[in-house]
């Protein structure tokens, strides 16, 4: 370990992150290779043109609000798909058809915080059909369709603040999870924010997620108000249950950085949902008004808001042995169960040791009643009673945990930037390796999973400094590949990222590149606005709407030519893609447009809303390179004063229509 990270304490934090600054401006290009492990390393992440990656990487976009697919091992970026935030470079939330994705009970919301995609599993193994990711801001999940690699699904998670420790998912892909990372009165209303402790309270929320089309919060746990972070699934043994990391049991409610750390422990909340399941089923807890969206990408690829208004809500009191505290030290960020699922391993953030919690001893202190106190109605149980070890000399800060299915764990730990590796059973440290800088979440592929691929781990950074050519005050964060198929890690590749990528996810490329739609075929295009051939084309006006029923082919619009069109007017461009071939899409923009332009995939159809705010000549063309001809796609909108009295026509090659009465 280098000079600089020796000086980390945990009474000196402040000295701590300076010393890390310092360490990341003065080390350079500093790496723990040779020359030969260089050469080496390289050969590893080289993948030739024309190959393929063996690896999809899912990286969440933290605040560009949206998700990222990288190949493993080269590190490229794929795709971004968008999500929660409008994503100009293929009209997402800007066409007609996608933009009541973006519905919220507060109204249209452009933006979001993506933080942890989770894959959807079978018998708790990631298979590949679907990735879901969390909105941090304004409380959301979605559901991400990977044949398509679009997003299809969204819902709002209601009574919650800060989704945060989301959508992490059951064995079965039955639920997904989403906590309240700040508690607030429950139902909200206006009140002294003095008068915090004991009014805030902390949500817990299942939502459906194995029907697509019907995502809904099916119930929500109300528990007490503290900062409620990260989640994971019991698995084997611990199926069932669902363990959540909350923190300022304090519950202050002003500088929490000092206010919040005061404890020794806070909360792992276990909570048996099936034992949940049985209660709702005898009739516990009450229904209780509510507001929130259900978002759906229909199968005619047009989007659809509907309002819910009720949702289930129980609590400890209701239902007698659904929810347990496992205290834990000190101020625990991320919880994770290792592939056996007899281990609930935590990270204090503030703690000097890793704590790993034993399922069998906590069903026996369970049975024991051994319990420390009663919060709520909610068990304390006695820390002694369910701990299985205490892993020592795991770095400062340890954050998050993922497995190898080798019998070994390997811990993020931020202040001391390194990943620390240690043997489940023994709880000893047998290996560590520095990463640059401050590392936050880890990924191995499955490493959540009942079987993880121990080949390769991904360290998620916060801060960069030196690792790439500068680029003014604002840095992409990196990402860093470590092989960890031997004893001892290694690093092989840095590589940036688009945003704040806060987890990942990864999945083998055979279980997804297969089954890959390549087109939509136009014939089953059920869009109402569809043109599905240059016959169909045509422009009718509406009163002051105007629909233009347009193709795009190789390489021309039909129409290319409109006149008649006038200010004032809502001119709505209904755009088909006629290709039946992958990988042609065509692109739409209008002069003067204030929104997007279009990426229309072939057999698709995609709506541009343009108000033309004065007469003259708009070109309209394809932005997306289609042919050696795409330069000439391209046409013009003739925009008069409406006191010109100039006619709706429309023409494609010098051939003139005008409206049938």
């Amino acid at each position: 370990m280098s000079t600089s990270k020796r000086l980390f304490t945990l009474t000196g934090v402040g000295l701590a992150l300076a010393s890390v600054g310092a360490y990341a401006c003065s080390s350079g290009g500093d790496t723990p290779l040779g020359s030969a492990d260089l050469a080496d390393a390289a050969r590893q992440v080289y993948v030739a043109p024309g190959e393929y990656d063996e690896f999809y990487a899912f990286m969440s976009g933290g605040f560009s609000g949206n998700l990222t697919v990288m190949g493993l091992p080269s590190g490229r970026l794929l795709k971004t798909v968008p999500v929660f935030s409008q994503f100009p470079e293929n009209g997402w939330g800007y066409a007609e058809e996608t933009t009541a994705m973006l519905e919220t009970s507060h109204g249209f919301l452009p933006w979001d915080d993506a933080h942890h995609p989770e894959l959807s599993m079978t018998d708790g193994v990631p298979d590949g059909r679907w990735i879901f990711i969390n909105g941090n801001n304004t409380p959301r999940v979605a559901r991400i369709d990977l044949s398509t690699f679009e997003t299809t699904e969204i819902v709002e998670i209601p009574n919650s603040a800060g989704n945060h420790g989301s959508p992490f998912i059951t064995p079965n892909s039955d639920y997904l999870v989403a906590t309240t990372r700040f508690s607030v009165p429950v139902p909200n209303r206006d009140m002294p924010i003095e008068e915090y402790r004991g009014n805030f309270k902390g949500m817990l929320s299942f939502i459906r997620a194995n029907e697509p089309g019907n995502m809904h919060v099916a119930f929500q746990v109300l528990v007490p108000g503290y900062n409620y972070d990260l989640a994971h699934a019991g698995k084997g043994p611990s199926d069932g249950w669902m363990f959540f990391t909350s923190y300022n049991s304090e519950e202050e409610h002003t500088l929490l950085e000092i206010n919040a750390s005061r404890k020794d422990k806070d909360f792992v909340a276990a909570v048996n949902y099936r034992r949940a399941e049985q209660c709702i089923a005898d009739g516990a807890g009450r229904d209780m008004a509510t507001s929130y969206r259900h978002n759906l990408m229909g199968d005619d690829h047009i989007a659809r808001s509907n309002e819910v208004t009720s949702v289930k809500v129980i609590e400890a009191a209701d239902c007698s042995d659904m929810i347990y505290f496992l205290p834990t030290p000190k101020s625990p960020h991320g919880v994770d169960v290792d592939p056996t699922g007899q281990y609930i391993v935590a990270g204090g953030k503030l703690a000097t040791v890793i704590p790993v919690h034993s399922f069998a001893k906590m069903q026996d202190a369970i049975a024991a009643q051994d319990f420390e106190t009663v919060i709520d109605g909610i068990p304390v149980l006695t820390y002694e009673s369910v701990i299985a070890g205490e892993v020592e000399n795991a770095g400062l800060g340890p954050l998050h945990t993922e497995f190898d299915g080798n019998g070994y764990a390997y811990t993020t730990a931020f202040i001391s930037s390194e990943i620390v590796k240690w043997e489940i059973g023994t709880w000893q440290v047998v290996d560590r390796i520095d990463v640059y800088y401050s590392v936050g979440h880890l990924m191995i592929p499955g490493g959540d999973s009942r079987e993880p691929a121990g080949k390769y781990l991904v360290a998620l950074n916060k801060i960069t400094k030196d690792r790439y050519l500068p680029t003014g005050p604002e840095l992409a964060h990196a990402a860093q590949l470590i092989d960890i198929s031997g004893d001892r890690m290694r690093l092989l590749l840095d590589f940036p990222t688009q945003g704040e990528p806060h987890y990942a996810q990864a999945i083998s490329a055979d279980l997804i590149r297969d089954r890959q739609v390549q087109f939509f075929t136009l014939d089953e295009n059920t869009n109402p606005y569809a043109a599905r051939s240059e016959a169909e084309a045509r422009v009718e006006r509406d009163g002051n709407d105007v629909h233009v029923y347009m193709t795009a082919i190789r390489s021309h619009f039909a129409p290319d030519n409109i006149e008649g069109i006038r200010v004032g007017d809502t001119v709505y461009f209904h755009v088909t893609n006629l290709e039946q071939d992958w990988d042609v899409p065509h692109g739409f923009a209008a002069f003067g447009a204030t929104n997007a332009e279009l990426l229309v995939m072939p057999g698709q159809t995609r709506t541009l809303k343009w108000e033309p705010r004065s007469p003259g000549i708009y070109p309209i063309y394809c932005t997306d390179f289609c042919s050696a001809l795409h330069q000439e796609m391209q046409g013009y909108v003739r925009v008069s004063d409406p006191a010109a009295g100039t006619p709706l026509r429309w023409g494609t090659g010098g051939s003139w229509s005008t409206p049938q009465n």
